[in-house]
């Protein structure tokens, strides 16, 4: 007999924090436990539910139709060992199925069907979504497939570009395969289940999330792609990224921009009359985000004109000498790349000395505005920048970069490649 695989929730992060589980886990939990009481008569203060492989062989094949924003997208976890062992991340492709143990804040009989409430823990996780309660209301239909609804908190999709088409509820794919899997758990082959899912207070929860500027409306969305919440985790943060930058180009604006921050959004929005779902920030991760352009435009995952960055010098000229990651842990000032383009622009040496006494890239602008050329030389450093990410990205038809001092006012006229 196999022994049972489940993840350790108890062991922390590689970063020393606590792990959660995620809202796609928590509606899994939810609808288990519901079944377990409309089937079965059977209460449960706590479930384990079945965990996605990474491996594409180990998905459900439950037939049938899936019917019916967004706080973080979480991704693939580094499973830590627990006493019944459970494997690392590495070894579970193609081992036996990997389970959590979710507790159950509630169960109870719902009209014809049943209803049951899991409390998200987030771990260390500062998400929105933490102490929210998600609830399932299941009962059986005649259609003999799974059908998803959004109950009251979560939400609906209405802008295209996101992994679940428009008009569905906002209950991503994995959650959807990890919850056809609970129904097969509890019910075997009647596979006839309406899911409805939500969330208590999703509506002011989903407020505080991006799920307004991604076209989803009346609440939360029930995310993940793992089960479990990674604390802080970079690769959540490029994900959601990823999500931001599919549905900017399916905004069909013809133009949309990266911003490392909040400088350049005025200018985006009021010059170029971006909105803001077709502005995405990206902060740090300038080549992911250029990347993530290129793929989505290589699959045909929306349309693009003209590719705008919008932000400080100081981030974006860190191009100029291959640094696409422009965290200043992971990456050289821009200082050096700022003086040498100087040079190679022509400026006079008395500039030239003024750049090289210059301990910020804040401090370059100064003596670089004042000068009678300046203007011409923030517009040929734009160039510089633009031809950069172009040759990076050449499924882009057009490059544009506008520069800005720390006080949002222009440093050039943005050009385009």
């Amino acid at each position: 007999m196999t022994v049972p695989r489940y993840f350790d929730l108890s062991q922390p992060a590689p970063n020393g924090l606590r792990r959660g589980r995620s809202t796609g886990a928590c509606a899994t939990a939810a609808v288990q436990a519901a079944l377990l009481l409309l089937l079965r008569g059977e209460r449960v203060a706590e479930v384990s539910i079945r965990l996605p492989d990474p491996s594409p062989a180990q998905e459900p094949t439950v037939s049938g139709s899936f019917r019916g924003r967004k706080c973080r997208v979480r991704t693939a976890y580094p499973a830590p060992l627990a006493p019944e062992g459970i494997l690392s991340h590495d070894q579970f492709h193609g081992s036996p199925a990997l389970y959590l143990r979710v507790p159950v804040h509630a169960v109870r009989h719902w009209e014809d069907g049943a209803r049951a409430e899991v409390v998200k823990d987030g771990g260390d996780d500062p998400d929105c979504t933490h102490g929210a309660v998600i609830f399932a209301q299941v009962r059986r239909n005649t259609v003999g497939s799974i059908r998803f609804y959004a109950a009251s908190g979560v939400g609906t999709v209405t802008a295209p570009g996101l992994r679940v088409a428009v008009g569905e509820p906002a209950i991503n794919p994995v959650p959807r395969r990890m919850m056809a899997w609970a129904v097969q758990a509890v019910a075997g082959s009647e596979a006839g289940f309406d899911l409805a899912i939500g969330c208590e207070n999703g509506v002011a929860l989903a407020r505080k999330t991006y799920n307004p500027r991604l076209g989803i409306v009346g609440g939360i969305s029930i995310l993940g792609t793992s089960g479990i919440v990674e604390p802080m985790s970079l690769a959540a943060y490029q994900a959601s990224i990823e999500v931001y930058i599919r549905v900017a180009l399916a905004a069909g604006q013809g133009a949309s921009a990266l911003l490392p921050g909040k400088i350049g959004a005025a200018y985006g929005r009021e010059s170029l009359g971006l909105t803001p779902r077709a502005m995405v920030q990206i902060a740090n991760f300038l080549g992911f985000a250029v990347d993530q352009v290129q793929s989505a435009l290589e699959q045909g995952a929306g349309s693009l004109d003209t590719l705008w960055l919008l932000g400080h010098p100081g981030k974006l000229a860190k191009v100029l000498d291959g640094h696409w990651d422009t965290h200043s842990s992971r990456s050289a000032m821009a200082m050096a790349a700022i003086a040498r383009e100087a040079a190679a622009f022509g400026l006079d040496a008395e500039t030239a000395a003024a750049l090289a006494r210059a301990n910020t890239v804040e401090a370059m602008v100064q003596p670089l505005s004042a000068h009678p050329a300046g203007w011409e030389f923030w517009l040929f450093l734009e160039h510089r920048i633009a031809e950069a990410v172009a040759q990076r990205a050449p499924a882009v038809p057009r490059v544009a970069v506008r520069l800005f001092d720390l006080h949002g006012a222009g440093l050039g006229a943005a050009l385009h490649v």
